[in-house]
């Protein structure tokens, strides 16, 4: 029994044993870019989330700083005799309660995420 292993058999079993390999190697490819995919889609979530509850904290510090600006405007308009102290001193009361509530509302925040 004689068996002819020609050059163009022997080159496309090579070529096709390669084209199998690709194919296994580009499967994997797609399947870990899947994974890299929806790894960067939760990461991205989360980024939206923080970022809009940064926009909101700056949003109640803008108004917060608006207001003591407004006391320390008031205080200034009572030194100069405009107004009388305690209205002035009562915008300033105001504005540090303000302050005080949104720091303890970050503070119950904090200890709801350290308790989950």
């Amino acid at each position: 029994m004689t068996i002819t292993i020609t050059l163009k058999g022997v080159l496309l079993t090579v070529l096709g044993i390669a084209g199998i390999v690709l194919l296994i190697y580009l499967i994997v490819l797609a399947a870990n870019l899947i994974k890299t995919l929806k790894k960067t889609n939760e990461i991205l979530d989360d980024a939206k989330v923080i970022s809009g509850t940064a926009a909101d904290k700056v949003q109640k510090l803008d108004v917060m700083v608006d207001s003591l600006s407004e006391s320390a405007g008031t205080v200034a308009d009572a030194l100069k005799g405009n107004q009388s102290i305690i209205a002035a001193a009562t915008h300033v009361i105001n504005a540090a309660t303000g302050f005080v509530n949104i720091l303890k509302k970050k503070e119950k925040k904090n200890s709801k995420k350290e308790n989950e």
